[in-house]
């Protein structure tokens, strides 16, 4: 496929030095792709450089055509319009003068060959279940989730050659969540999709995965990359291990040799010694002897250099991802133990013991609002706690203390634990050296969430029911694994909103709570 976005040695570093890409290199071609990488590898800042939100430090990037983009967080205020967020109230406007007899030139610039955009508009909105007649309406009589729907509609409406949507499923309710696939699927020109939906990159026609300061692109979904990579990652170490074994042999014959020279030599001097051989016939056999010492130790030597390059290099194609292996205390949640109820009015279900429980259900239906309710205890016919035991990790992750540190935040929720342990503890959770001393405000998203999560696993005393909403909004693959590797240790209940159903199902999730609009709930027997 021709290339739609070409980078040559491009960086960026942020106002502070902060070196966010550095020489990069590499293309995206026409069609879809998935952009992959860990959080903090800067695939959110590429992808405003491509939009031109930002300016590279150095370096050049090439399009071959107008970029529309949707930023991971939506700003616009909640008074704006729905044309406002599809992007088109300039145009609309434009349009509405010259109806009303304005004939200003810069009606007919600003609206171009877009004569027809409200009548598009129209029959885009009528696809995600909204109208022309909503184009007044304020963002925030909508949803979130209904909010990133229209943004993306907008986009399809504007067709831009080449479009880029940062995690575009967060806050999309399953029904949602199947419109954007099928849009995916008929976009138009060149699409970049930042994402840790898997089903989502499944739809891509190539994966490009951002890593250190390369862009490496293969032709395939997200499934067909990660199998290269695994089949790739295990000829490597299988190459790193036979290097290995290589090495230790050329070191220990270059060490046998180093013990016969030794041995030579001691004979030599002990012959001379005893007068075995004449004093100048001895020199010479001993100079013969240096010179052939010295040319098998260069011979040697250079064996020993060639095996470890090999090495090194065999080493280099290993990947070093970490895991993480936590060691938690006990909340202490027998089965028995009662720790939470929801209601509808009319049926109570049960959160006991150590349960998992996911709340389900589609944008707007009140799934946040239920859980802020309960936290406050301000409608106990809808939900009550029956521990104050309580871990709450928002989607905002507005719970942390911009200014402090990881380790300080932590500390304010384990006031008797030890500096020294918090720092261990952080570290099982990568969270490591200085890091864990730079303000919450510098750190990445990942790093963050970590931080939060913290937080919730690590306080004093335990929490004996974890409450989490939608936690894998802006995680990437790599931290989602790690968030699912942490609750793996976690003994207490999990209450879970998440639209993410693969997520859900490796989270072992025991009972399925839906949450009906007008307020009804019913347990599901799966997800």
């Amino acid at each position: 496929m021709p290339s739609a976005i070409t980078l040559r040695n491009l960086s960026f570093e942020w106002p502070d030095g902060t070196v966010a890409l550095s020489g990069l290199n590499g293309t995206l071609s026409t069609g879809r792709t998935g952009l992959v990488g860990r959080n903090g590898a800067g695939k959110s800042t590429l992808l405003r450089l491509i939009a031109g939100r930002l300016t590279p430090t150095s370096g050049h990037l090439e399009t071959t055509g107008e970029v529309g983009y949707l930023p991971q967080t939506l700003t616009l205020g909640r008074t704006a319009t729905i044309a406002q967020l599809l992007g088109i109230a300039g145009k609309l406007a434009a349009l509405r003068a010259i109806e009303s007899g304005e004939t200003a030139d810069e009606h007919f610039e600003t609206i171009g060959d877009d004569w027809d955009i409200e009548s598009r508009a129209d029959e885009a909105l009528h696809e995600i279940g909204f109208s022309a007649a909503d184009l007044d309406r304020e963002v925030g009589e909508i949803s979130g989730g209904e909010a990133v729907l229209v943004a993306i509609t907008g986009l399809r409406v504007r067709r831009t050659p080449i479009t880029l949507l940062d995690e575009p499923t967060n806050n999309l309710d399953r029904e949602t969540r199947s419109k954007l696939g099928e849009f995916v699927d008929a976009w138009p020109g060149t699409l970049v999709v930042v994402s840790h939906d898997l089903e989502l990159l499944e739809r891509m026609d190539a994966t490009a995965e951002l890593r250190g300061a390369t862009l490496e692109v293969f032709g395939g979904p997200y499934s067909a990359w990660k199998q290269y990579v695994e089949q790739e990652q295990a000829a490597a170490v299988q190459a790193a291990r036979t290097a290995e074994q290589a090495l230790k042999v050329e070191k220990r014959q270059r060490i046998e040799a180093e013990t016969k020279l030794a041995r030579r030599e001691r004979t030599a001097r002990a012959t001379q010694r005893d007068g075995g051989i004449p004093r100048i016939l001895a020199g010479n056999r001993a100079s013969r002897a240096q010179g052939s010492a010295g040319a098998m130790r260069t011979t040697l030597d250079a064996k020993v250099r060639a095996a470890q390059e090999i090495l090194d290099a065999a080493s280099s194609r290993v990947r070093r991802d970490e895991h993480i292996h936590l060691e938690l205390p006990d909340p202490d949640v027998p089965r028995s133990r009662r720790i939470a109820e929801l209601g509808d009015g009319e049926r109570r279900i049960v959160i006991q013991g150590p349960e998992r429980v996911a709340l389900i259900g589609p944008n707007g239906v009140g799934k946040s609002t239920l859980i802020e309710n309960l936290l406050a205890g301000s409608h106990p016919e809808r939900g009550v706690l029956l521990t104050d035991r309580v871990g709450y990790l928002p989607q905002r992750l507005d719970n942390l203390d911009e200014q402090a540190g990881a380790l300080d935040n932590v500390h304010a929720v384990a006031a008797a634990t030890a500096p020294a342990v918090i720092r261990n503890q952080l570290a099982r959770l990568l969270l490591r050296g200085s890091s864990v001393e730079r303000p919450v405000s510098t750190l990445s998203g990942g790093e963050r969430f970590r931080v939060s999560l913290a937080r919730l696993l690590f306080a004093d005393p335990p929490a004996q029911l974890l409450i989490l909403d939608e936690p894998t909004n802006n995680l990437d693959i790599a931290s989602v694994e790690q968030l699912i590797e942490a609750l793996g240790d976690y003994r207490g209940a999990i209450l879970v909103i998440s639209h993410d159903y693969p997520f859900l199902r490796r989270m072992g999730i025991d009972t399925v709570v839906e949450l009906e609009p007008g307020g009804g709930m019913r347990q599901r027997d799966s997800l």
